[in-house]
């Protein structure tokens, strides 16, 4: 095995386009990464959840703020913005929504949630289970 490995964003393994979103997947060497493009108007529970269900995304989140806003409701009643530069983790349990008129690009390194965030219910239950990646 090559002691390293790269992968772009331009060439997904897997992309998933909920209302608003755009989730680019990469798999390196069994991680996986993600790019997460929202656009302005975007909020986890109106374009995520009628995909995915519950009452809170239930996604444990760490990644970085490449551009646009984004700002975080806690369930636990913690909020923040997260900005460009900003290294994040998001704990489950959470609304976010873009804060502006600028798409947020953010890049996804908790590979679990890259595999998994914005797929349907079907989907996820079959991915955490390994049928599919």
């Amino acid at each position: 095995m090559a002691g390293v490995k790269a992968r772009s964003f331009d060439s997904p393994d897997e992309t998933r386009s909920p209302e608003k979103t755009r989730v680019d997947v990469v798999d390196v060497n069994g991680q996986k990464a993600a790019r997460l493009t929202a656009q302005p108007g975007w909020k986890w529970s109106e374009c995520i959840k009628p995909v995915v269900g519950g009452d809170s995304c239930q996604a444990k989140h760490f990644g970085v703020v490449i551009s646009g806003q984004m700002h975080i409701v806690h369930n636990d009643g913690s909020e923040a913005d997260i900005t460009p530069g900003s290294a994040y983790v998001i704990e489950p349990g959470h609304d976010a929504w873009v804060v502006g008129d600028e798409t947020f690009v953010g890049y996804e390194f908790e590979s679990p949630t890259a595999a998994s965030f914005a797929k349907n219910v079907a989907e996820h239950a079959a991915a955490t289970a390994g049928h599919i990646s």
